[in-house]
């Protein structure tokens, strides 16, 4: 029987699970797919764990009917502005006889550029190699089997709070399964829709969520720079929902069904009904009017983005340029958004090399869940290898400690 592999991307507004395996044909299958809203969760955190649970076990059990399987594990995405990233650097001598570097040498530079002071309230979630240097030779990416007599690590370490990874994990756990791993949300979305060659050219990952806005820049292939913005596509519901005077619900299916984030694109005549509160008629407007109240905060939402990217100092090394991913880019004028305001070329970011349900995933808002997915199956994989990342030793075991305390 296949190793079934579970990625649960639970997010603002919605849970999400997707359910697959790597077939004979060594191709990631997506089997099944469930979602669910998410009721718990506020700016990417959770603030009500029994309704996270809920939403979980919703999502799971949908999915689980499609596929055909019963899971008990899964891969959780994680975001919030909790999360921060920093660049790191460590240095070891190469001290065996015949100075080979095996990987015992690539671990203990790794474990030295993870050797950073964090708060107590913090742990490392990911420590991502990006390139390493053998004595004067730099941008190597596997550094394994070359001589010399020093050994340095650049990474990418990625931080969060611990209370939020706690209570992710119990969340999980209260819906009757089990975490095989925590992984930032926007590193699961790239496996999904980056291409290669765009992480070796230099691109940037934006994961336009509900509550927040997720940032990643690759550089070489590696990371180069990481953020959370406290940002998302629920706030443009909620300006219709102010602007319109018209409840959330029914602002989030004008959103979804009428809205335009670039006033160009809209024709003059084209109107849009919408509902009223109180029982009142519903009312006609033009659909330019709605636009004009969405543009104005996609637009903040780029230039926020800008903001961050000029702060990366990477924003002029972007030659594959920005890609938009996530429930939040699939309004409509979203890439020309993007465009004016980045002055770079920008795509839609849509799951990828996949079989199976390949149809059903083929949208931005399952990227993460996808990627999750991939990122899970590799896992498989590579584990025994010790070639997907670095995790900070003990943080599994004393979450497992907390969480035997906690039940």
């Amino acid at each position: 029987m296949e190793d079934i592999i579970v990625g649960l991307d639970i997010g603002t507004t919605k849970t999400c699970a997707v359910i697959g395996f790597l077939n004979e044909n060594n191709q990631v299958e997506v089997a099944g797919v469930g979602v669910a809203p998410s009721t718990g969760m506020k700016n990417g955190v959770i603030v009500n764990i029994d309704n996270t649970a809920a939403s979980i076990v919703k999502a799971v059990d949908d999915a689980e009917l499609m596929a055909g399987y019963d899971v008990t594990s899964v891969y959780v995405g994680i975001s919030g502005q909790h999360i921060k990233g920093e660049n790191s650097k460590g240095v070891v001598a190469i001290a065996n006889r015949n100075r080979t570097i095996s990987s015992q040498e690539v671990k203990r530079v790794i474990e030295a550029a993870q050797a950073i002071v964090i708060p107590v309230d913090r742990e490392i979630m990911h420590v991502l190699s990006k390139e390493f240097t053998v004595d004067d030779q730099a941008g190597i990416k596997d550094p394994v089997g070359m001589s010399g007599v020093r050994l340095e690590a650049e990474v990418h370490i990625i931080t969060a709070a611990t209370t939020s990874i706690q209570n992710m994990i119990k969340a999980v756990a209260k819906s009757g399964l089990q975490h095989r791993d925590i992984i930032f949300n926007p590193l699961a979305s790239a496996d999904a829709v980056l291409a290669k060659d765009e992480r070796e050219l230099g691109v940037a990952l934006v994961d336009l969520g509900g509550g927040t806005t997720d940032l990643v820049v690759y550089m070489e292939g590696g990371v180069a720079y990481s953020a959370v913005l406290p940002v998302g596509s629920i706030h443009v519901t909620n300006d219709i929902s102010i602007g319109l005077r018209t409840s959330i619900e029914s602002a989030e299916m004008i959103k979804k069904k009428f809205g335009c984030a670039d006033l160009s694109l809209v024709d003059s005549a084209e109107m849009v009904e919408v509902p009223s509160v109180g029982g009142r008629a519903p009312r006609r407007l033009f659909r330019q009017e709605l636009t004009q109240i969405i543009q104005p905060r996609m637009s903040e939402i780029m230039e926020m983005i800008d903001h961050e990217l000029v702060r990366s100092g990477k924003k002029e090394m972007l030659a594959a340029g920005v890609v938009l991913t996530g429930g939040g880019s699939m309004l409509d004028g979203s890439v020309e958004a993007a465009e004016r305001v980045f002055n770079m070329p920008v795509r839609i970011g849509i799951p990828g090399d996949i079989a199976g349900l390949k149809d059903v995933v083929a949208t931005p808002q399952y990227a993460n869940g996808v990627g999750l997915l991939k990122y899970g199956v590799r896992m498989n994989r590579f584990r025994s290898q010790g070639r997907f990342g670095v995790s900070k030793p003990g943080l599994m075991s004393r979450v497992k400690k907390i969480l035997e305390e906690y039940f």
